[in-house]
């Protein structure tokens, strides 16, 4: 019967491990469970002006922030242009790569095959920085690549982030171009799982293409499918400060301000340290909530587990 080794036998073997960790705990907990201490300021009328003597000075005001930024036309509009941005980030985000997975599959000639993944996949490691800048010069309404070609076909310059119409859509657009290189990745490797014998079988029945994907492909991969989906909820409160922060204006607020960024001007710009941080707190505990139940979903449905 093997015997079960004593926490000190562990230690001794796998101290080297631990002191190795060691400098990324202290790095966490500095910069991650420190600043939770600021969760206070949104139960308080915080006064900046107080300095660290603000935490304990200030006067507790209980829900009152809370109860304030629920009332506040803004914030409703805030959070349905995240859950909206959001949802279609996931939905697109899935189809897409799934659809160029599928296509690639198909593909015989290998170089091209490489190269392309690899043209798909080059934006996903370049930050939003860099890509708002090539997006504002590309979709400019009077010098942009895009409207140019649109106003050469007669048609008149769409201004892509600058109009309530467009600017949803440009967003779920340029993230998916920036991000379906990852989960095309995914789904090309849970491809490569699959048992090629039936599809050998399935040619010796008679059938096609598209029977094939949709007879054994599809359901190959299902569980990959479920699972970057049941993730991907997880997230559903995090429609991309970056990507909005760098591409939005005033002018689209209405359609383009997510809680990220709202929770940004509330706080940096407008000094609001106790409403922005119920907000940030709001958000962070509903993603919470989520996120919880993203994992169990995603170990239920695709026996997906981190622990």
């Amino acid at each position: 019967m093997k015997q079960k080794k004593s926490l000190g036998t562990i230690m001794k073997r796998e101290w080297p491990l631990h002191v190795m960790l060691l400098p990324a705990i202290i790095l966490l907990i500095i910069f991650a469970y420190l600043p939770m201490v600021g969760i206070v300021i949104a139960f308080q009328d915080f006064v900046p002006s107080g300095g660290m003597k603000g935490f304990f000075t200030s006067e507790w005001v209980g829900l009152d922030n809370f109860k304030y930024i629920f009332g506040m036309k803004d914030f409703r509009q805030v959070l349905v242009n995240t859950l909206v941005i959001a949802l279609l980030k996931i939905i697109a985000g899935i189809i897409v790569p799934l659809v160029l997975a599928l296509l690639l599959n198909e593909v015989n000639n290998k170089v091209f095959k490489k190269a392309t993944q690899t043209i798909i996949y080059v934006p996903y490691f370049l930050s939003w920085v860099v890509l708002g800048g090539i997006l504002v010069d590309i979709l400019s309404p009077t010098s942009g690549i895009v409207n140019t070609a649109i106003t050469a076909l007669g048609h008149e310059p769409v201004f892509f982030l600058g109009s309530l119409e467009t600017i949803r859509g440009t967003l779920v657009a340029s993230d998916v171009w920036k991000g379906c290189g990852y989960n095309m990745v995914i789904f090309l490797a849970a491809l490569t799982a699959i048992d090629q014998s039936q599809y050998e079988a399935a040619k010796v029945d008679g059938a096609g293409y598209f029977k094939q994907m949709l007879y054994i492909t599809l359901p190959g991969i299902l569980p990959q499918i479920i699972l970057v989906t049941v993730l991907g909820m997880g997230n559903i409160l995090n429609a991309g400060f970056d990507q909005v922060f760098n591409l939005y204006s005033p002018i689209v607020y209405q359609k383009a301000d997510i809680l990220d960024t709202y929770v940004y001007r509330l706080g940096m710009l407008n000094l609001q340290y106790s409403v922005s941080t119920a907000v940030g707190l709001f958000k962070s505990v509903i993603s919470f909530i989520l996120i919880a139940s993203s994992f169990t979903l995603a170990k239920k449905f695709a026996n997906y587990r981190i622990f």
